[in-house]
């Protein structure tokens, strides 16, 4: 653009060239200049013609009509230059020679019209060279008479060379043409205006030369050619008169942008000087940008408003806000730091974020920074912070990440989390509550048998039938008590599993084998098994306690159709568990078996409920309320879940998910040992806290044959170990003692005598909950003489067969 405002300098000259061109164009007509009504032409003398032709510089020649074909009769030296030929080559021959293939046929019979007419004519020709290059001749015609005007004597021909001219005038005029099609055809406004300034110098007024078409659509000034800007915009602002005057005398082109109240717009300008500095003459480029300037002051307001408001939010909030890197460094905190937990502001930022963790809470904060530290957003991470005084509050953050550095947002929620706590304790209370009613209610029933057994057993002279019936009642009762005892401890997640890694696949379709034994003829049970992924679908679970739980939810279903419907069983593998029960979803491998039943649905104020031990909808007698408490403890102590959908009148589904494991080789059954004979001797060592437990336990194992120590916790049973080796073949510990636990003092047999067998066993015990038997056979509590007897030879036998 600067290039071709750059030729607007050149504009005046154009225009004085293009007035000329006019000014001939009008005086050659069609070539031809006729003399006036009564004037004779160029009647001189013969000899004042050839010496003028001869003295002058301008090509002439002279040609004599009166000769045949009018041949050139003279021709001076200015013409023998032009055209490069002699004059001996000229004289007698016709102009006509001088033409070639270029020459316009026109403009030739315009010559020949004009010498048959006796006529003068002007005409610009194309002629060539001697050497054959063309140029452009304007030729002036005009005839010779004698002094009385009555004969034709001469033609006298004057020649002009405008070659040079018309290619400069070709050029301009493509400049113009380009200048006028930019002119006409740019967006952009466009004006050349003509400053005029006072007597000291000031500029106080500008007038338009120019303007292009878009000048009205960007000014909305319309005919302003020609008129002062003071008459166009009457009050326009005194700095558009200053930045142009400044431009005109110092030549230094300037782009700004500005507004005017007067037109009611904003412009882009680029303004600069053309032509010679006196004609005082700045050229301009503009573009109207009101609508842009709008909205841009709409944005920055908009931008300050909100930043206004983020500013207020984040001085007046009660919320901890904070801005951290990913270096672990707060960069930035508010003022809600100081009011919940005393600290300044300035000892905040530049610390650390785990500086302020509770030391108990410093591994789930440092997982927390890790994901957002990945890019992923935090949402709900409670952890304590540290006041100022010592103390911690809790605070629930969420976080989102941004380039380098993370926003995040503390709410204290200590109140809260007393609250809650006081609602669980409320909560467990009730709990406990219903847990010991259901307890002594079934415990009381149990007793009840007891009792009356050992009051029957008492009385004299009872029958031999009668005595094994109530001793046979008794014995029945403890294992009905023992039931209970493990259905409790499996809804606590207390028992001691034995996890295997089995088919899940092949463990439900074993159960769908008798199932109907379980349901009756009247209830159709469908099988779903995947096809494709059978082999793959194995998990790692105690599989008695897994049984357990699919014959509890059966057993379940069959009840909700009081007999009669359809039971579904279905396997797949999952990637997620659903959100339940306050907890998110969670993401993993999993298997999936479903029960789903066509019963009578659980209404919804009850599925909060069903998994709490002795709570049931079931009549009286009909069930006790801890079918579903067994399956809730197997699946969350087996790293799994349940989860229930029900509608009322539709049915019921229950998904229990466990952890999907890779299949490993499967091991070769152990075999039932022979029984020992009586009198073989095996030395135990009993380790017992419990004195009528270990009595018990010290006789059952001497009527089986076997020799027994009693110590009564782990220190005297190393002692023993210790006072005569190699005596004992096989130990026999309670888990549950004071000082070394039954875990232990077997793991540091184990490391003395890795030889000597260790049989665990007990009731409950959190260890083996938590931790599992390590290795060790376990026999749990109550055990029969039989049991007892079992896992002792099988100990015995497999350390035998380990020796050989």
């Amino acid at each position: 653009m600067d290039a071709e405002i750059e030729r607007l300098r050149q504009r005046e000259r154009e225009r004085e060239l293009e007035a000329r061109v006019a000014r001939l164009e009008a005086e050659r007509g069609d070539g031809l200049r006729r003399p006036d009504r009564g004037q004779r032409t160029s009647a001189a003398s013969t000899d004042l013609l050839f010496t003028a032709a001869e003295k002058t510089r301008m090509p002439e020649i002279i040609t004599d009509p009166n000769l045949p074909d009018n041949p050139i009769v003279f021709a001076n030296r200015a013409f023998q230059n032009l055209c490069g030929y002699d004059a001996a080559e000229l004289i007698g021959r016709n102009c006509r020679f001088l033409q070639g293939p270029g020459t316009d046929p026109a403009d030739v019979a315009k010559v020949r019209d004009a010498i048959a007419a006796r006529r003068d004519v002007v005409v610009e020709i194309l002629n060539y060279h001697r050497d054959g290059t063309p140029f452009r001749n304007e030729l002036y015609v005009s005839p010779v008479f004698d002094p009385d005007g009555g004969q034709l004597r001469y033609f006298f021909a004057s020649q002009l060379d405008v070659t040079r001219f018309r290619t400069k005038e070709g050029v301009l005029a493509e400049s113009e043409a380009r200048y006028r099609a930019l002119f006409n055809a740019v967006d952009s406004g466009f004006c050349v205006i003509e400053m005029r300034f006072d007597a000291q110098g000031r500029a106080i007024d500008y007038r338009f030369m120019e303007v292009n078409p878009a000048f009205a659509a960007q000014t909305g000034l319309c005919d302003a050619a020609g008129r002062w800007a003071s008459e166009l915009v009457p009050g326009l602002e005194r700095s558009w008169f200053d930045t142009y005057g400044e431009v005109a005398r110092t030549g230094q082109p300037v782009r700004f942008e500005s507004g005017s109240i007067a037109m009611g717009r904003w412009y882009d300008v680029h303004a600069l000087r053309i032509g010679e500095p006196e004609q005082h003459r700045v050229a301009i480029l503009f573009n109207d940008i009101t609508d842009r300037r709008r909205l841009e002051s709409h944005l920055e307001a908009t931008a300050q408003e909100r930043a206004d408001e983020r500013d207020m939010v984040w001085r007046a909030s009660r919320d901890l806000f904070v801005i951290c890197g990913f270096d672990g460094v707060f960069r930035k905190a508010n003022a809600a730091w100081t009011e919940t937990l005393g600290w300044d502001v300035a000892e905040v930022v530049g610390t650390r974020f785990d500086a302020f963790v509770h030391p108990d809470d410093y591994a789930r904060a440092a997982a927390a920074f890790e994901r957002i530290s990945a890019g992923f957003p935090l949402h709900d991470i409670d952890v304590r912070v540290r006041t100022k005084d010592g103390g911690y509050r809790w605070l629930s953050w969420n976080a989102i990440p941004r380039d380098d550095h993370y926003y995040a947002a503390g709410r204290d929620i200590t109140e809260r989390r007393a609250l809650e706590e006081q609602l669980r304790q409320s909560q467990k209370l009730e709990a406990v509550g219903q847990l010991t009613g259901g307890v002594a209610h079934d415990f009381n029933n149990l007793l009840t048998v007891i009792k009356s057994s050992t009051d029957l057993l008492k009385r004299p002279y009872l029958a031999e039938e009668r005595r094994l019936r109530y001793v046979g009642a008794i014995s029945d009762t403890v294992d009905r008590a023992a039931k209970l005892t493990g259905q409790l401890l499996a809804f606590a997640r207390r028992q001691a599993l034995r996890p295997e890694t089995f088919a899940a696949d092949r463990a439900v379709a074993a159960l769908a084998d008798m199932v109907g034994t379980l349901t009756g003829a009247r209830i159709q049970v469908e099988l779903g098994l995947p096809d494709g992924e059978r082999r793959d679908l194995h998990v790692n679970a105690d599989p008695s306690q897994f049984d357990t739980a699919l014959v509890n939810l059966v057993v379940n279903a069959r009840d909700a159709m009081d007999r009669e419907g359809r039971l579904r069983i279905g396997l797949r593998r999952a990637g997620r568990i659903p959100a339940v029960r306050a907890h998110p979803p969670q993401r993993g491998d999993f298997i999936a078996i479903s029960i789903s039943d066509t019963g009578a649905g659980i209404a919804p104020e009850n599925l909060e409920r069903i998994f709490e031990p002795f709570f049931t909808t079931k009549v009286v007698g009909q069930g006790t309320g801890l079918g579903l408490s067994q399956v809730f403890g197997f699946a969350k102590q087996s790293g799994g879940e349940i989860i229930v959908e029900s509608a009322v009148g539709e049915g019921t589904t229950f998904t229990l998910y466990l952890p999907r494991v890779a299949a490993v080789e499967a091991s070769d059954p152990v075999a039932e040992p022979e029984a020992l004979a009586d009198g073989h001797g095996t030395c135990v060592l009993v380790v017992e806290d419990n004195l009528d437990v270990g009595a018990f336990a010290q006789q059952a194992l001497r009527e089986l044959g076997y020799s027994t120590v009693w110590a009564t916790d782990a220190s005297k049973a190393l002692a023993e170990l210790e006072r005569i080796p190699f005596r004992f073949e096989v130990v026999f510990s309670d888990v549950v003692m004071p000082g070394m636990n039954g875990v232990e003092l077997a793991a540091e047999i184990r490391r003395r005598r890795p030889d000597l067998p260790v049989v665990l066993t007990s009731g409950y015990s959190d260890v083996l909950a938590a931790e599992g038997t390590h290795g060790f056979d376990l026999l749990r509590k109550p055990y029969s003489v039989t049991d007892l007897s079992r896992v002792l030879r099988r100990a015995v036998q497999e350390a035998r067969a380990r020796g050989r």
